[in-house]
């Protein structure tokens, strides 16, 4: 599959397959993702990959920090944070270093990894795998970061979900950028 192949017709895929997704095709995303374009060259990426139990582990953090958000969180709506780490067989949590020295800024830190976060999407499609980035209240959260293994401060841009699609999903309409461009000069 090529580049442009993969940028216009990978989408995100909300019902995966519970069945699990080898560590090679997880090594060749992550790999993907490290080649991500970062100024200054710091790599400012961290990714947590977690599977079976671990995924658990996190619903359980994610719970507890609703209800420390939100004490009248309804336990419906507890058991539904709790369950967001089982959507998918693999959840890369995708973490950003703080920026360090003068020269470096958050800003790029954050949209370098973002742009690896990406660049795993793209990989994942391309070994065909389905994907969704997910972010919400939870990336946002000291308790969920530090359990994470994260800075209590460390930012992260979010939680990208990895497994095999459950069922056919049509191509993807998407508009073109017509609307948001705007041209100058020749």
């Amino acid at each position: 599959m090529d580049a442009l192949e993969a940028i216009f017709f990978r989408q995100s895929i909300k019902n995966m397959r519970p069945d699990p997704v080898s560590r090679e095709l997880l090594e060749k995303i992550l790999a993907a993702g490290a080649q991500a374009p970062n100024h200054h060259k710091v790599r400012p990426w961290r990714f947590v990959v977690l599977q079976g139990t671990a995924r658990d582990a996190l619903g359980a953090v994610m719970a507890q920090a609703l209800a420390r958000r939100d004490p009248a969180a309804l336990p419906e709506a507890l058991a539904v944070e709790r369950a967001k780490p089982l959507r998918a067989p693999v959840v890369i949590a995708v973490g950003v270093d703080k920026a360090v020295g003068p020269k470096v800024v958050e800003f790029e830190n954050v949209c370098a990894a973002a742009a690896a976060a990406q660049n795993m999407l793209l990989a994942a499609h391309a070994l065909g795998l389905g994907g969704m980035w997910r972010s919400g209240d939870a990336i946002f959260d000291p308790a969920v970061r530090e359990a994470l293994g994260f800075a209590a401060d460390q930012p992260m841009v979010g939680f990208l979900y990895f497994g095999y699609s459950a069922a056919e999903v049509p191509p993807p309409a998407r508009p073109g950028a017509e609307d948001r461009t705007v041209w100058r000069g020749e």
